[in-house]
């Protein structure tokens, strides 16, 4: 296995040439979810926190926590009440224990660990875009018939998505919000399935739907744009070709406007709430919650971000939307007894510390009903850097892997998607099979439109390909993870590799 490198911060990206680095909370949650948003907007210092504030979801205790909150010096930006989930600013380092003391709270905490006005460093390495002369060349490649860029797209080829898409390219019933740091719908392999409808920005903890407000800050903020393609590009004879180019895709933003683009609970919150109350079927998760890569439930601001989360995500499930989301790229075992988190928290000074995976855990990925995807290369491997663990990987799907070449012109071991300005290019992680996984969950919503989100996850493990646990080492001159479990289900594919082939048959 691939020496561990250091890991860059966004989600479960990883540039290839690069290496970078999410299974099960049971908290309580409610019914319905239409935010409460004050009027005045939180005038903010260069020492205030954001907190999640997780209470009893009857009006009285809500009104009477919102009370608290404003005597304890904090200001409320918004208010779940159907959840339970109140997003608080403030300056007062002590204000998270005040408020746990307060009758109807059930926990409380801050979502990071520096203030909201702090800007992170830029984030290590780059995408591999394609040059012009390149895009020619691959086009060239392709041949007629075929979407221009088709040639190097070898994870649709893998997972049977290529002939899918003459069954069946999926509903346009269907939509797949991409939550991450936004969605380009100005590309023109984006702009024919985009719902606008469907977008957001919720980046702030509460809903802006102003049109545009989904898009990406600028074009380093490409990650959004890369796993949107991957689940539903148009085919439309321009560039790569989508899992279901049939379905719709969506945006909510999460990610902050600062070069690390970190995401924090109170924006998940906000767009898992957003998707369920819009109509929106699947989300793709390809990031972890930030700043810690895995929360641990002894720590009290750590415990009321899985609550806060935990309790959006569960209320989607019941709206009817299932929640997919990568499992990292630490190459760590997730059934384990223990390993070491050694960059968290990612927005102030990391420490390292021994995390037990069945009290800490990684956000969404490790919450339940959350599909948790592991990645695989070009050669249908187990991906260096995929995080892997018996009973937490539910399936795995193409992300690449530098390391296993493809058979594509370019022999790119990367996964080719959409980038903003019209471009494309190369990345891998686990990142990447998330939306490969997401795809294929559209396909199966288009074939089976009453699935329930519980019926989809098992339709996406029944169709799956396991190919069992590798006989022997990688070669690569490192130690190898084990693959524990067997050929119907094990640590390292789940119940299998998604195919897309079988999800439309």
């Amino acid at each position: 296995m691939a020496r561990r490198r250091s890991l860059p911060r966004l989600g479960l990206a990883v540039p290839v040439a690069l290496a970078l680095t999410a299974s099960l909370g049971f908290l309580p949650a409610s019914a319905s979810a239409a935010p409460r948003i004050p009027s005045a907007a939180q005038a903010e210092d260069a020492h205030t926190l954001s907190y999640v504030v997780n209470t009893r979801t009857d009006h009285r205790t809500i009104a009477e926590v919102q009370r608290a909150i404003t005597a304890a010096g904090g200001t409320v930006v918004v208010t779940y009440d159907g959840i339970g989930v109140i997003v608080a600013h403030s300056a007062d380092p002590g204000f998270g224990g005040r408020l746990r003391a307060v009758r109807g709270v059930e926990s409380a905490g801050a979502t990071r660990t520096a203030p909201l006005s702090a800007a992170g460093t830029t984030e290590a390495g780059a995408v591999r875009r394609l040059s012009e002369a390149e895009v020619a060349t691959i086009a060239k490649a392709s041949g007629s018939g075929t979407e221009p860029l088709e040639a190097e797209q070898w994870a649709l080829r893998a997972i049977g998505a290529d002939k899918a898409a003459e069954i069946n390219p999926g509903s346009r019933d269907v939509t797949v919000a991409v939550i991450d740091t936004g969605v380009d719908d100005t590309h023109p392999d984006l702009a024919p399935n985009f719902s606008p409808s469907q977008s957001a920005n919720c980046a702030s903890g509460k809903a802006d739907t102003t049109y545009g407000s989904w898009r990406p800050v600028d074009a380093n903020y490409f990650h959004g744009t890369h796993v949107a393609g991957t689940i539903a590009a148009a085919r439309n004879g321009v560039g790569v070709a989508g899992v279901a180019p049939g379905v719709k895709v969506s945006g909510i933003t999460v990610s902050q406007p600062t070069p690390r683009q970190l995401i924090y609970a109170e924006s998940v919150v906000c767009a898992f709430v957003f998707a369920a109350d819009h109509g929106v079927q699947i989300t793709n998760n390809s990031y972890y919650v930030d700043p810690w890569q895995y929360n641990c439930l002894d720590d009290p601001d750590q415990k009321a971000i899985v609550d806060a989360v935990n309790r959006a995500q569960l209320y989607a499930q019941r709206k009817g939307t299932l929640n997919v989301a990568g499992a990292g790229n630490a190459n760590h075992d997730l059934a384990s007894d223990g390993f070491t988190d050694g960059g968290s928290p990612n927005d102030s000074t990391p420490a390292s510390r021994t995390v037990d995976p069945h009290r800490c855990w990684d956000l969404p990925a490790q919450l339940p009903g959350v599909v948790t995807v592991s990645a695989t290369g070009a050669k249908g491997a187990k991906a260096y850097y995929s995080n892997y663990g018996l009973g937490v990987i539910d399936v795995a799907a193409p992300g690449g892997d530098q390391y296993q070449a493809s058979d594509t012109p370019s022999k790119e071991g990367g996964i080719l998607s959409t980038l903003p300005g019209n471009q494309y290019g190369y990345e891998q992680g686990t990142s990447m099979a998330t939306p490969h996984a997401s795809g294929v969950a559209a396909l199966l919503k288009s074939a089976h439109p009453e699935a329930t989100p519980a019926q989809l996850q098992a339709l996406l493990k029944t169709q799956a390909d396991n190919p069992g646990c590798p006989a022997g080492p990688n070669g690569d001159g490192a130690a190898d993870p084990v693959c524990a479990g067997g050929k119907r289900v094990n640590g390292f594919y789940g119940f299998g590799i998604v195919n897309a082939l079988r999800a439309v048959k």
